[in-house]
């Protein structure tokens, strides 16, 4: 165990972190998930902003890959496309 406050600090910081971090990504993977299962058109058009932006934000925190991230908007930009 840490012995010094701001080693006791950091962990709880950590832990804060953690969390926010762990809770945006699973928000952002159901969002991806839904844009998926949508069959009209429009209304994947217009998720489909809203979920880029979410994964740029996770991108530019280091919660994912820039890489995946890349490869997550390209894939979901040709389904909306092929709908």
């Amino acid at each position: 165990m840490a012995n010094h406050k701001s080693a006791l600090k950091r962990i709880r910081s950590n832990e804060a972190k953690r969390l926010l971090n762990k809770y945006q990504h699973k928000s952002t993977r159901n969002a991806v998930r839904d844009l998926r299962a949508v069959e009209d058109k429009a209304e994947a058009q217009s998720k489909l902003g809203n979920v880029i932006s979410m994964l740029d934000k996770l991108a530019k925190r280091n919660i994912v890959h820039k890489n995946k991230v890349a490869n997550l908007k390209s894939k979901l930009t040709k389904h909306v496309a092929a709908l």
